[in-house]
């Protein structure tokens, strides 16, 4: 009854079949609570009825566990029900042992003895043989995402789908919530500066599941992309709200990735990450709290920045003086294991916080120091600044060079958000 109310009210759009959770499976044990299950945990409940008969390639990472820590290709290996013929690692390596921009390489899993794929950076093309070497009938995709346009698995996803259409196989996404809820917020991608970071028209924070995200990719891009749509079912999740953090809920967290450790890290992590495109500001990588510490050089950055922000009484959100030593370089070895002085970000009411104004005004008196400078890659000609394709275009650090402040800045973006808002609506699922 509840997939045939959705597919009534989603009208003509045929972006992908949704399999919804039935009622009482795992997790609600305890009266009257009502827990939230991943796409996972609603698939092992159906004892694996989506795989059935299917060649099995898995595109995961240590994400894809269920409520008790098991990763789904150690669950369907072991189950006896899937016929599990591949694993795809993205970056970081299916397994989780590679550092950023890093990948495990092509080889055996040693716990199931199933070949494993390195398909970091992997091209459409490249997922087409793949596929094809894997001989899979279905892939299946299940990573935890952050909400992040320039977070990359969304990516790995998007392109690996594109080939799974060209190639004629079915593609099965098991849903996750949104840690950071479902609201969308930022600038939007323009076609002149997509990259890796950010291949498609979407907005900076797109408050979306994975699941929405495949929906909302197979109606709106992989016609053109593709050719064609790919055969989709989403698996979706149990007693999730879009108005629910993963700090509101009781699902396990497993690091995404080396430098995200915790909810507090993904909740601050679409505004701060802009400060991958300052080349004097490291984002603290390699500390216990990366994304959350940012700051530059002793000397060049001190205390009074925390002060002028604080004094702006941004919503959500105070900032600590904060001293640290980065350990992980990214493209700023000039600032490794060097002391920097900076802020802490520390969100004080997570329904108020705007991670992304948070940023802009970060950046807007971080633009004040004479060390300031944007981050300048010479191999790219065309688009040198990094902070332009996080941001989706120039306008970002042109406005900010140019001396705007913050309510100028975030005006900037606020027809195409709400185009954007508009648009994504026939492919939400909660």
């Amino acid at each position: 009854m509840e997939r045939r109310k959705f597919l009534a009210g989603a009208g003509a759009v045929t972006a992908g079949a949704v399999v919804a959770a039935a009622p009482g499976t795992p997790g609600q044990a305890v009266p009257g609570i009502r827990r939230v299950a991943t796409g996972l945990d609603v698939l092992v409940d159906s004892g694996f009825a989506a795989l059935a008969g299917q060649r099995v390639g898995v595109v995961s990472n240590p994400t894809g566990v269920d409520s008790a820590y098991r990763h789904l290709v150690d669950l369907m290996h072991g189950s006896g029900r899937v016929q599990v013929v591949a694993a795809f690692g993205p970056e970081h390596g299916f397994r989780g042992s590679a550092q950023a921009g890093g990948s495990e390489g092509t080889g055996t899993d040693a716990r199931t003895g199933i070949t494993v794929y390195d398909a970091y950076g992997a091209s459409q093309a490249k997922w087409e043989s793949l596929f094809t070497t894997a001989d899979v009938d279905t892939v299946v995709f299940d990573i935890q995402d952050v909400g992040a346009r320039f977070y990359t698995y969304i990516w790995t996803m998007y392109t690996s789908m594109v080939a799974a259409a060209r190639v004629g196989k079915r593609y099965v996404v098991l849903d996750r919530p949104n840690p950071v809820g479902g609201r969308a917020y930022g600038p939007m991608m323009t076609p002149a500066y997509t990259s890796g970071v950010g291949l498609k028209e979407i907005v900076q924070q797109h408050g979306m599941t994975v699941g929405e995200l495949a929906r909302f990719f197979n109606a709106e891009f992989l016609p053109a992309d593709a050719g064609r749509t790919v055969e989709l079912e989403v698996v979706r999740c149990r007693n999730w709200k879009r108005d629910r953090l993963a700090a509101d809920t009781d699902l396990p967290w497993v690091m995404p990735s080396p430098n995200m450790p915790t909810p507090d890290t993904a909740l601050v992590y679409p505004g701060t990450c802009l400060f991958e495109g300052v080349a004097s500001i490291t984002e603290g990588r390699g500390t216990c709290r990366p994304f959350e510490l940012i700051g530059g050089l002793a000397g060049d950055f001190d205390h009074h920045w925390g002060d002028r922000l604080n004094a702006r009484d941004l919503p959500g959100v105070e900032f600590r003086e904060a001293y640290f030593s980065p350990t992980a370089a990214g493209q700023k070895p000039a600032l490794l294991n060097k002391l920097c002085a900076g802020v802490e970000v520390k969100v004080v009411d997570r329904a108020a916080y705007d991670p992304i104004r948070t940023a802009v005004a970060m950046l807007v008196e971080a633009r004040k120091y004479p060390a300031f400078a944007w981050r300048f890659d010479s191999y790219d000609t065309v688009r040198p600044y990094w902070v332009d394709k996080l941001t989706g275009s120039p306008r970002l650090r042109t406005m900010i060079d140019a001396g705007a402040d913050v309510d100028d800045v975030v005006g900037a973006w606020a027809d195409e958000l709400a185009a954007f808002d508009r648009r994504r609506r026939p492919y939400l699922l909660y």
